[in-house]
């Protein structure tokens, strides 16, 4: 008897090695731990595990703050056009709406074309914009995240802590979360 089952198509296939792959991170990150905790022994009541909740000190970081205004300076007067654009096509776009039937049929007909020409410009200008946008953006939270890990092993290493989880952690009280302690030290490394 043939075997009915489809196989999964591209896209299904392309989402599933992420959910695999966090899951695995989280797998390994509780193995981690309890094998750090098993193997300590008796020593486990001296051992010092720390967590991070990254979204969180990305939100409150001050470099994340830096990061946009960076962005905001340098996209902000291409979005002031483009927009001031889409304010000149509105107009453009009314005035002939109102003044179309005192028009000669190719006077509005070139009219016409010239707004669909300057429509196309500001899609392709605002499809640009929003790529360099992106583009931008994922640099700048590249760079953060960098060193988000850096100030964490960082202050891992300055108060001797065992093992440090961050967001692959299953449960994380508060006694154990160093987030604060890694804001602080990223505002010190401003």
């Amino acid at each position: 008897m043939p075997n009915n089952r489809r196989l999964p198509t591209r896209p299904q296939l392309r989402n599933k090695p992420r959910a695999a792959m966090r899951a695995l991170q989280r797998l390994l990150g509780v193995l981690a731990l309890g094998l750090t905790l098993g193997a300590a022994g008796p020593a486990a009541a001296q051992l010092k595990v720390g967590f991070v909740n990254v979204p969180k000190v990305l939100d409150n970081a001050p470099q994340a703050k830096a990061a946009d205004q960076r962005l905001e300076k340098e996209f902000g007067p291409r979005d002031s056009e483009i927009l001031s654009m889409k304010r000149d096509l509105r107009k453009e776009s009314d005035k002939l709406a109102k003044n179309a039937a005192i028009m000669s049929n190719t006077e509005r007909q070139n009219k016409q074309s010239q707004l669909r020409q300057l429509q196309r410009e500001i899609r392709r200008m605002e499809d640009e914009f929003n790529e360099d946008v992106r583009i931008a953006r994922s640099r700048e939270l590249s760079k953060l995240q960098r060193k988000v890990v850096e100030g964490s092993q960082t202050l891992a290493k300055a108060e001797t802590f065992a093992l440090t989880i961050s967001d692959g952690g299953n449960f994380a009280g508060s006694k154990g979360d160093i987030t604060e302690k890694v804001i602080c030290r990223l505002k010190n490394a401003k």
